[in-house]
C-alpha cells in the first residue's frame, strides 16, 4: 500500500471499492472512528504522494469523501 497508496489486491488507487467495505463492516459501530483514521491516512498519503502532485480535491474526496454517511431520506 504505502508508499504509493495501492491495493495489494488489485493493484487500484487504495482504498478501492472492496477496501471502502471492508473498512465500513470493520467500522460499521464508529463511523466517526473510521473518519478519523481516513484523515489519517489522508495526512499520510498526501505526504507520500507528494512528488507526484495530486489533486487535494481529489485525495479528499478518495480517502475521507465516501465516509460520511447517507443523508437520511
Amino acid at each position: 500500500m504505502r508508499p504509493r497508496w495501492l491495493c495489494r489486491a488489485c493493484a487500484g488507487p487504495w482504498p478501492c471499492q472492496p477496501a471502502r467495505l471492508l473498512l465500513l463492516m470493520d467500522y460499521r459501530r464508529d463511523r466517526v472512528a473510521l473518519s478519523i483514521y481516513m484523515a489519517t491516512c489522508l495526512f499520510d498519503a498526501t505526504a507520500d504522494l507528494l512528488k507526484q502532485n495530486p489533486d487535494p480535491q481529489e485525495l479528499s474526496d478518495r480517502f475521507v469523501g465516501w465516509t460520511a454517511r447517507p443523508p437520511l431520506q
